[in-house]
Formats: C-alpha cells, structure tokens, sequence
C-alpha cells in the first residue's frame, strides 16, 4: 500500500488504500455473543470494510484499576479480520468508568456556575486531572502493546469528539493549569494586565495565584480573559491528546486519529489539531431546523478536507436517518443518506461512516438511527446501507484523488471565539451566520473552494473571501494587503478587522491592518433595529435589501461600487458607500459594509468574479457537481436533492451505473453519479475544463498542499 506523509510528517500507510473506507461504530458489548456472529454475516452482505471499535469500552477493558480484561476484545479482534473486515481501535477514553470516579472524586469537571458534574454521561473527566491524565495514557499504552500487531487493526482513533459534551473546567486543579499556562504565555503580569486591558473596570492582577478564571460573574467578564480561557481549554484537550498519541506512538505502528466536528466545533481550533493527528477525520451530522441541511453539510466537508491541507481524510461518523439528541429529529428521505455520504466523497473523503452498526436497545441514544436499525434487515434504512456499500465497492479507483479550487475562504476558531463574546454591537451578526451566508453564495455559484487560515500562503488562489475575520492580527492584515498587491482579489464582509489577538481594537480604529488592501477604514458600526431593512443600490442601479448591520465607511482611496438607498429605505447613511471595490497593486480589495444574504450577494460576487477571472458553473438549484482530480482520470460526483430529474454536462463513464455518459447525464430526481472523465483542468467551466497538460497532471497532488 502506498505510503504518504500526514499532517505530523510521519510516513504512514493509509487504511484500505484502493478502497473506500465503509462502515461505522460497532459496540458488541451491547450484546450476546452469538450477535456477534449476525452481525459480521450482515456487515459481509452490506459491504462493510471498517469499523471503530472500543470507544466506550473502558469499564470492559479495565475493571478495575490497573486489571484489564481482554478476552472479549481478541475473540471480536479476531472474528472481524477473519470476515475480512478491518477495525480503527479507539481508546476508550472519553467515558471514565465508575471506579475512576469513586477513587478520583476531585477528577470530575465543574461548570461555570460551580457545580460538580456527575457520573452516568460521558466526557465528564476534568483535563487538567493527574489522575485522569495517568490513567488514559496507562490504557492507550496497554491497548498499543496489546494489539500493534493484530492484522485487522488498520488504525487507532484516540478518545471521541474533543470538546463535546465538556470543555471547559472550572475545578482548583483547572485553575492552576491556567495559572501555570499564562505564565509561559505572558511571561509577566503587566504584560497579561496589558494585554487584558485590566485598567478597565478596576482588574488589574498583582499577584499570578489572584488570576481567576472566567466563571460566572455579576456582568460580563473581561472579553480578552475569555479569549484566552478558549484558547487554554482548546491546549488542554490537545494536550491530552498527545499523551495518548504519543502513547500509542511509541507501541503500534498504524495511523492514529481523532474524530473532529468541523464546522459544529466550537472548542477546538482544528488547524492547530490537524497538524497532531496522521489523518483527518470528521463526524458530521444534519441540523434538522435548517431545510437546506446538505449546504452546511458540503460546508463542514470542504472545512475538512482543507484543514487536512488537501490530503485524503475520512469521514469518521454520520447518520443514516434521525439523531436523537435534536428538539425535533426529522427522519432522512428515501435517497438522502446516499447523497450525504456522495457528497462528502466528492468533497474529499476517502472513507464514509456511520454511528453506529447496530442501533442500540437502551441508552441514551436507542432513538439515534443506525446502519442496522431497530426495524432489521426488512427496513428501508438497511436496503440504502447496502445499496451504498454496493456503491462504494465500484469506486476504489476514486481513493486519494483530489479536490482544487482557485478559491480560498478565510475560516478562524479564534475570530469565533472573540466575535461570539458578550456585549457586541449586534447579536444577529455573528460568525456561522456569515460564513453560511457567503459560503452559500460560493455553493450556488458552483465554486469550488478550499478554506484558509488569514496567516497562510494564499498566493496560490485567485480568489479570497473573509465572511466573518472581526479578530485579525497585524500579521495576518499585511498578509492579506500582501496578497492584494500582488495580483489577487480580495473580498471581505462587514465587522472585520475590528479586534487584535487580545480583542483589543486595533491602533487606528476598525478595520485598519487591511487599511491599504481595502482602501478605507469604518468609523462607526451602525446596526439596524430587528425587523429593519435597508435598500443598497449598486452602480448599475439594481437595488439589493439588506438587514441587520450598516457601516458609516471612511474612503481612503476605494470606489463606491454600491450605495444606500434614498431614505427611509436608505436610512440615515443615504448616498453613503455600502460595497466598495479598491485597486491596491495588481490586485483588487473589496469590502461589503452590510448584510447582504445569499440572493442579495449575487451580483456583487459575480463583479468580485469577473476581477480574480473565476469562472462560475452554476448547475440547476439543488443540484451539485463536484470534481476530483486523479493522474490519469477525474471524477466527476453529481448529486441532485431535486424531486424533479435534472441534466449534468458531462462525458465519461458512470462508475456506478457502468454506462457511457456522452455530454449530458440525466440525473433522476434524489439520484447520484460518479462520472469517470478524462483529466480535467480544475477550476473552469466548459466540460469541468480541458485536458491536462502533463506538467499539470505531476502537479496536482503537490498543488492540494500548497499553504500547510
């Protein structure tokens, strides 16, 4: 199997290379033995070939402390890979068994408020806990020195989901840790009580063991202490992490990951995580609320694949219908699980996997759907699970393919982290609203994206949208003005570069480290009542509606491109500046001074376009092509969420289908297509672009690292 270099730098062997990855969580200890015999004869008939094992073990493998009780474990081992079904091993770290907490009761977590979190969820262990940090390093290196080499192990996934349900701690042990880790940030306290802005309201610290955390307080807290508290449970949690990597590491020779969140992470800064783990990996699941759940969805994909910095990644868990954890949790329809993992592989993944196998009897989450449902194998769910295992089994060629875009968007936890903080001017702006908002655009348009930290090499991109950087470092401002200069496009929404590193507003007001780039600074944010609107007329006269936030804008140099309306549509800044195009160098810097929504930014994204000479290939609404790109072919994924059949312009061959394609592909309504095409250009339009010179072809999985 072939090998490559992860995001450590450690040469690892990617798991099933030639194959997509597919199956999901199993937990036989749920059950008797002899359903553990049906459910290998089911996996073999749905095309099963992975599964995580082990993730909430610990009370099985270790019944009491320092007693380990592998029996079942190597007989389960054993059955898998003798049914030629490959395991990703978890550490079962995440769900402490109850001894734990009877001998260690100061390891458990207490919230804001002060109270002590119990036992009976998971997730309930305080990180900065010796006594926890102890134990799981002593479990993931028996688990390693155990099973290194057993055959059916192709990979090890450390803990679950980071950060969900418990992040932060507030417990005396926390503290200190916090304590310990401003002191090696800061190095002194007048340069934490400056970079505080602890003079406001009387702060100021004298002494480091007088450095609370931010727990709850009469008003609102000081916002850079917040700041910082994200950052230090963000170190916490990876900290811990590596002491179970490194752990295994030491032991077992396979690949190790973590299960991320992406786009529904709000704890963990993934670019910082993805560079400690071999491979990327994902869980993602449909927000029932939101009728257009697969744009988010493709959202949280793309986040990942780039993250991974373009290497190939997996998708670790999704659903095969409803979740149970939701107010309202809406069933899939017929066909909508095939388009969600369809999705995901043509954003990128190499792997597509459930939570879980067997749905559970009891539990919290025995309303939680599963690839073997409660139904049986009568049940519409399993005939799709085995259909899609059908399905995946054609498309081995596919694997370690991958996805190009000329266009980055700029995507920062520690920008959420700050914008989301109390007391800002508006709570209807926030940072998932606008990076939805642009994103959508993007999707609808037919364009392909990356996304992008504000501090990296963006040189290789025509095109850069920032939805949402309110926190924007010096650093990163002149990387952006730089990027500008030399020939890019640059497209930035309202309320950025407001704030330093320490949420502290930068020397020379709003917006002023992008200053050059953009050709204008804000003098005053000027959000709208609820319910208010504000028409915003561009210069060829179209009047767009926006609502929510309006900017009082300072030209240094930038043109108006759209102004706001006569009033009372206009409102008070009537005639005033709302989107402006600036020439800084070789290259263009707009700025969109208000809220505009998917509809309303389509005009303004199709002027950004034609600057940076990005091509857009809208498809039908509701339907989306995604292309990846191997050496001697490219694969083109359509997926249609239509109920009405739609046309895609493509030639090659079906992959699923096995039938020649000759321009147009009738795509029937929910339905799905990989279409083998020969190499393509990426980034253009006619025919997803024209054949690929061979200096291209050599190129292109050196082009999908560019930035890391």
């Amino acid at each position: 199997m072939p090998e490559l270099s992860g995001p450590t730098s450690r040469p690892i062997v990617w798991p099933l290379a030639g194959s997509i990855a597919y199956g999901g969580d199993y937990n036989p200890e749920q059950w008797p033995r002899e359903v553990w015999d049906e459910d290998v004869t089911l996996m073999r008939q749905a095309g099963v070939n992975l599964v995580s094992v082990g993730i909430f073990s610990w009370a099985m493998l270790e019944t009491e402390e320092g007693v380990f009780d592998f029996a079942w474990l190597d007989e389960l081992l054993d059955l898998l890979h003798s049914n030629g079904i490959a395991v990703d091993l978890g550490t079962p770290t995440v769900s402490p068994p109850a001894w734990f907490f009877a001998a260690y009761p100061d390891s458990r977590v207490i919230d804001a408020d002060g109270v002590v979190k119990g036992f009976g969820s998971r997730g309930m262990a305080s990180h900065a806990s010796p006594e926890y940090r102890d134990a799981i390093v002593r479990i993931a290196g028996v688990l390693a020195a155990r099973y290194a080499d057993h055959p059916a192990v192709v990979l090890w996934h450390v803990h679950n989901e980071y950060g969900v349900p418990v992040a932060e701690d507030f417990s005396p042990r926390a503290v200190a840790s916090w304590q310990a880790w401003l002191q090696e940030r800061y190095g002194s306290l007048d340069a934490l009580n400056a970079a505080w802005g602890t003079a406001f309201w009387g702060q100021r610290f004298a002494r480091w063991e007088h450095v609370v955390a931010p727990a709850a307080t009469p008003s609102t807290g000081n916002p850079s202490m917040k700041l910082d508290w994200a950052r230090f449970t963000d170190d916490q949690l990876r900290e811990c992490f590596r002491l179970e990597r490194d752990a295994i590491r030491a032991r077992a020779p396979q690949p190790i990951t973590t299960n991320f969140m992406a786009h529904q992470s709000w704890n963990t800064d993934l670019w910082k995580w993805a560079q400690e783990v071999d491979i990327v990996s994902d869980d993602h699941y449909l927000w029932s609320p939101d009728p257009e759940a697969h744009v988010a969805l493709a959202l949280s994909a793309d986040l990942t694949r780039s993250v991974a910095r373009g290497r190939p990644w997996m998708l670790l868990e999704h659903s095969t219908s409803a979740v149970n954890w939701q107010g309202r949790n809406i069933a899939k329809r017929p066909g909508e699980m095939q388009r969600n993992a369809l999705t995901h592989l043509g954003r990128g993944a190499d792997a597509i996997m459930f939570f879980q196998w067997r749905a559970s009897r009891s539990g919290a989450e025995k309303f939680h759907s599963a690839m073997l449902p409660h139904a049986g194998t009568s049940s519409r769910v399993f005939r799709e699970v085995t259909e899609l295992g059908a399905h995946l089994a054609l498309l081995g060629e596919v694997q370690d393919s991958r996805v190009q875009a000329d266009v980055a968007v700029l995507y920062d936890w520690e920008s959420m982290w700050a914008q989301d903080l109390e007391w800002r001017p508006s709570d209807a702006l926030t940072f998932r609203e606008r990076m939805r908002t642009y994103y959508e655009r993007l999707w609808r348009d037919g364009v392909p994206v990356d996304f992008a930290h504000p501090a990296d090499d963006l040189s290789g991109y025509k095109l850069v949208v920032a939805p949402a950087s309110y926190l924007l470092t010096e650093e990163a401002g002149a990387n952006l003005t730089a990027f500008v200069a030399g020939g890019g496009t640059l497209l930035v929404s309202c309320f950025a570069a407001a704030v330093d590193e320490h949420d502290t507003v930068h020397a020379g007001g709003f917006g002023a480290p992008l200053k050059d780039g953009l050709g204008l600074t804000v003098e005053e944010y000027r959000p709208l009542r609820e319910g208010d609107v504000v028409a915003v007329v561009s210069a060829d006269g179209e009047e767009l509606t926006s609502r929510d936030w309006t900017e009082d804008l300072a030209l240094a140099g930038a043109q108006p491109w759209a102004t706001y309306g006569a009033a009372p549509a206009g409102g008070p800044l009537e005639g005033t500046p709302a989107v402006t195009r600036h020439t800084h160098g070789a290259g263009t810097g707009w700025y969109v001074g208000t809220t505009l929504d998917v509809a309303a930014l389509a005009p303004v994204l199709a002027a950004v376009y034609a600057d940076a000479g990005v091509t857009p290939a809208p498809t039908p609404d509701g339907v989306e092509v995604m292309v990846r790109h191997g050496a001697s072919a490219s694969y083109v994924v359509a997926v249609n969420h239509n109920e009405t059949d739609a046309i895609v312009p493509v030639t090659g061959t079906d992959l699923l289908t096995e039938q020649a394609v000759d321009g147009e592909l009738t795509l029937p309504a929910g339905a799905v297509a990989v279409v083998r095409t020969a190499p393509v250009r990426p980034g253009t339009a006619e025919n997803f672009g024209g054949p690929l010179s061979s200096e291209e072809l050599a190129g292109l999985s050196d082009a999908a690292l560019a930035g890391s």
